[in-house]
């Protein structure tokens, strides 16, 4: 287990851009104690296919954006040589160095650094991947950070995002999608229609969580020049996003 070379970027970074990482830092280093224990409870479908697009490329090279402490970097570090995992609160970080080292993970390495202003070597990955992370980023940085990982990727690498998926109701989709959380969420009482306010609020405001649809998504790829891109709806709002960088001609 180390600690990785890839740095935070040194070009200028917009205002708003920096008042989000802050918040983001602060709010994941507050919740490593949550998160770790109970933070994938409900993502296990996600976590699970993600996992296994992952695993299946038997990539020599991952990068796990916004890794937490390591719902996916230590799974896939059995089908590959080497994992970085980045994440912008270095006390999630340690707390997977932490589960790690508890379960002989060696091929591991960590990057403390923001995913919008992450700078890798280009052309040096395998695959980019990314869990229930991306939504937390500006809609202008999420933009940017899928232009970025197409240069880090090699010729034929992949970028793999499983995420929260839906728009603010603007379709058929996302009503359903919005209908189906509140309906299972005022099922669970007083607790859950605090859970339909507090996350009514953030769709409105989008202070914290940014969501966009599948399809944005395939069209970001799309316009970052990848290929054989597809999308799939996993359970309820998570769904996975997969795109190839172009192989050498």
């Amino acid at each position: 287990m180390a600690t990785s070379d890839p740095q935070t970027s040194t070009r200028a970074v917009p205002r708003g851009q920096e008042a989000n990482v802050r918040s983001q830092r602060r709010r994941w280093t507050r919740a490593v104690d949550r998160w770790d224990h109970h933070g994938v409870v409900g993502l296990e479908k996600i976590i699970a296919a993600v996992v296994a697009e992952t695993a299946a490329l038997h990539p020599d090279l991952a990068v796990d954006v916004g890794a937490g402490t390591g719902a996916i970097a230590l799974p896939i570090a059995a089908s590959c040589k080497r994992v970085i995992a980045v994440d912008v609160s270095q006390a999630m970080l340690d707390r997977l160095a932490e589960r790690a080292a508890a379960q002989g993970v060696t091929n591991l390495e960590t990057v403390a650094a923001p995913a919008e202003q992450l700078e890798l070597e280009p052309g040096s990955v395998d695959v980019v991947v990314s869990n229930y992370a991306l939504h937390h980023l500006l809609d202008a940085d999420k933009r940017q950070f899928v232009h970025q990982a197409a240069t880090w990727l090699r010729p034929g690498g992949s970028l793999v995002i499983g995420d929260m998926m839906l728009g603010r109701g603007a379709d058929s989709e996302d009503r359903a999608i919005i209908a189906q959380k509140v309906t299972l969420m005022l099922k669970r009482g007083p607790g859950g229609w605090w859970r339909i306010a507090k996350n009514a609020y953030r769709m409105a405001t989008r202070t914290s969580e940014r969501p966009i649809s599948m399809q944005a998504w395939t069209r970001l790829l799309e316009g970052a020049g990848f290929v054989d891109v597809t999308g799939r709806r996993v359970v309820n709002e998570a769904g996975l996003v997969i795109g190839r960088r172009p192989p050498a001609a």
